[in-house]
């Protein structure tokens, strides 16, 4: 029960606010606004939900619940934050990732995320958080409109989480930031930022076994070495306009008879599954091979349609 009692809002909270308290401080000394109240308030502005940094700047004016919740003594202003924060490291924060999910570990709680007995769903996606078309840095995106000339800057980042099809609850794992990268005058993409955040979350956890769930534009061979480089396997979503070949292969083979198909009736609707083991990825990658899984539904006259790839194996193991 003591560990538990760690693994509370209150307890998590804590940490967190510890953990913080040991990134060095990159201003000089005699700040009004210490480093962990910046970061902790920025923590409470996105678990409170708050829309932006400004509606947050209005609970300055009740700090009790900031106080006493999440141990925050000097509240920055919007203007304060962002300054405060903009100059840290992304990488100063990828311990506190890498220790609640051992905290997590230790007292037994990550264990209601197994999935099919063993692995553990991590799911990434690319999301924006920052455009604008003047205000920018040597990091920034940058996007330039073909018929005005105007320049959009932004930062983005691939974000992921372990996940499960039963729980609401997720874990976050440490986002990879998709920016311009020290020396470099192209942008950066969703790609190479992949393969950086696949590189360090072996780093964090070389032991457990992922399967990573992501979208259709990270259906394609190189992504896939990678994948199996650091021994991950992976669902991937599909689409029928990108990936033809693959497709009219697994029409070909259902003709044949060689597709597995089955049809299950729940709660008034109809569950379809088809899947073929063994499919060439695209024509020019034909010995890269995925599985195939393909699952509609029809409820009520509608049917929504959904394709993957997918293999529970890395190398040939």
């Amino acid at each position: 029960m003591k560990i538990r009692k760690h693994l509370s809002a209150a307890g998590l909270i804590r940490q967190i606010r510890q953990k913080f308290g040991k990134i060095k401080e990159h201003r000089p000394m005699n700040v009004d606004i210490p480093l962990d109240d910046a970061f902790m308030s920025a923590f409470a502005m996105f678990s409170l939900k708050d829309p932006s940094l400004l509606a947050f700047d209005q609970r300055r004016a009740k700090p009790e619940n900031l106080r006493n919740v999440f141990g925050i003594e000097q509240i920055p202003s919007d203007t304060q934050m962002r300054t405060i924060l903009d100059e840290v490291d992304p990488e100063s924060i990828r311990p506190l990732f890498k220790g609640l999910v051992q905290e997590l570990q230790r007292g037994k709680a990550l264990e209601e995320m197994v999935f099919m007995g063993r692995y553990y769903l991590a799911s990434l996606d690319g999301t924006g958080y920052f455009k604008s078309h003047q205000v920018h840095c040597p990091s920034c995106l940058q996007r330039q409109n073909q018929k005005t000339g105007e320049i959009t800057y932004t930062h983005q980042m691939l974000g992921g989480a372990i996940v499960h099809p039963d729980r609401k609850t997720v874990i976050p794992l440490a986002p990879e930031p998709i920016i311009r990268q020290d020396g470099e005058c192209k942008n950066d993409c969703e790609r190479n930022a992949a393969k950086r955040f696949f590189e360090k979350l072996r780093q964090d956890y070389p032991r457990l076994p992922f399967i990573i769930i992501e979208d259709a534009l990270s259906a394609n061979a190189p992504h896939l070495a990678e994948l199996k480089r650091h021994n991950l396997r992976f669902i991937l979503g599909l689409k029928p306009g990108d990936h033809k070949y693959l497709f009219a292969h697994v029409a070909q083979s259902q003709a044949t008879g060689q597709t597995t198909e089955f049809e299950l009736q729940k709660e008034g609707v109809t569950h379809h599954f088809r899947f073929l083991n063994d499919v060439p990825l695209n024509e020019a990658n034909a010995e890269v091979r995925v599985n195939f899984l393909e699952y509609w539904e029809v409820k009520g006259g509608k049917t929504q349609h959904f394709t993957h790839s997918a293999t529970l194996r890395a190398g040939s193991g």
